[in-house]
């Protein structure tokens, strides 16, 4: 099977798992390649599972394992979640979770089967200081040792170095805003606290998730600026599953383009939109797309850029040797880095990862 025919099985079974009834054992080893590359397991093990699909001894074996997976993450991200209220809530600040923890506290559609690892939070600016000290205090330390990315987080990205948990060893990412701030777009992440809402269970006060718009909004960001798309199909799919859920209120799509458009993200909101189209069939409407144009001037994505996407968007081939979709990968490598800061900085940027990386390989010159 083609690698692009498989991500179309795929994305078929997700949508109508009724096809998978008569899948023979090939069929599946395929399907479940595809997912389990794509980290979609989850999500497939869940569709099928509800349906009462999944017949197959060999299928039900994987799937129940991933099954089992998302159940144990969920558990973990209500422990971690509780954990950041009792060392942050006394700071009487918000604190957003974003993207995989926000669906799951939120109790989302999308969240159902949703495989993920760290923890993402957003917090002002002004009290990045305080919340690092506190997550210090109580137990998480920085995972980037070295003085030159310690200084690259803390002067140019849109969050501190990710932190550990010294017992858990569970992964936090503190973000202050969702672009880089050398980035090409300049977010007011100010506008998405505003917005947010109380998770709202009674020992989880300063806990918040964005409201749906800004959920949709900044998934699309996170995918169309990654310079490694590893978890991009399963990253699409969380924004054809939010929209056709939210889109459930008539007034939904009409607050998603003024939204993006009065925070800087019309362009990239439009060519996620566009993706989502091209790839899940999701039902954008067609005003939507004018709007982000008229108000955000946003232009539709040329069509190198869409191809690239495409390709860069199929279940990774299991011998690697799918050399249009590695070109693909690189060309939207080079292209994320060239959003996420100016041509003169990322040159020195990347020259000196590169003499780091020197360096860790072949160790220090010997005197």
């Amino acid at each position: 099977m083609k690698v692009h025919e498989r991500r179309s099985q795929l994305i078929g079974v997700l949508a109508d798992p009724k096809v998978a009834d008569s899948f023979d054992n090939a069929q599946w080893s395929a399907l479940i390649a595809s997912a389990r590359s794509s980290n979609l397991l989850g999500a497939l093990a869940e569709c099928v599972f509800c349906r009462g699909i999944a017949n197959n001894q060999f299928a039900n074996r994987h799937l129940e394992g991933a099954k089992q997976l998302s159940a144990r993450q969920r558990q973990s991200v209500f422990w971690e979640v509780h954990q950041l209220q009792a060392t942050l809530g006394k700071l009487r600040i918000p604190v957003l979770l974003l993207k995989g923890a926000a669906y799951v506290m939120s109790n989302r559609e999308v969240a159902k089967g949703r495989l993920f690892g760290d923890v993402d939070i957003l917090v002002p600016r002004d009290a990045l200081d305080d919340v690092e000290s506190q997550l210090m205090l109580n137990g998480w330390v920085s995972a980037k040792t070295s003085d030159y990315d310690q200084r690259y987080y803390r002067k140019w990205m849109h969050e501190i170095p990710p932190m550990m948990h010294v017992r858990r060893g569970t992964v936090i990412d503190v973000h202050h805003t969702i672009l880089p701030l050398t980035g090409r777009n300049s977010p007011d992440p100010m506008q998405i606290i505003a917005r947010s809402t109380p998770i709202g269970l009674n020992d989880l006060d300063a806990i918040r998730v964005p409201c749906p718009e800004d959920l949709v909004i900044h998934s699309i960001t996170h995918l169309v600026h990654e310079s490694e798309l590893h978890n991009g199909l399963r990253d699409l799919r969380d924004i054809d599953c939010m929209t056709r859920d939210f889109s459930k209120d008539p007034a939904f799509w009409t607050r998603l383009a003024r939204f993006a458009s009065g925070n800087d993200l019309a362009q990239p909101v439009l060519l996620g939109l566009q993706l989502a189209k091209m790839v899940f069939a999701t039902p954008v409407p067609n005003t939507v797309t004018a709007q982000l144009m008229a108000n955000g001037h946003a232009v539709l994505p040329a069509g190198w850029l869409m191809s690239a996407f495409d390709k860069a968007l199929e279940p990774a081939h299991c011998d690697g040797s799918d050399l249009r979709a590695s070109f693909a990968k690189w060309l939207l490598y080079v292209r994320a880095h060239s959003l996420r800061m100016p041509l003169p900085l990322l040159s020195r940027h990347l020259a000196v990862k590169a003499w780091m990386g020197l360096q860790e390989k072949f160790g220090p010159t010997p005197k």
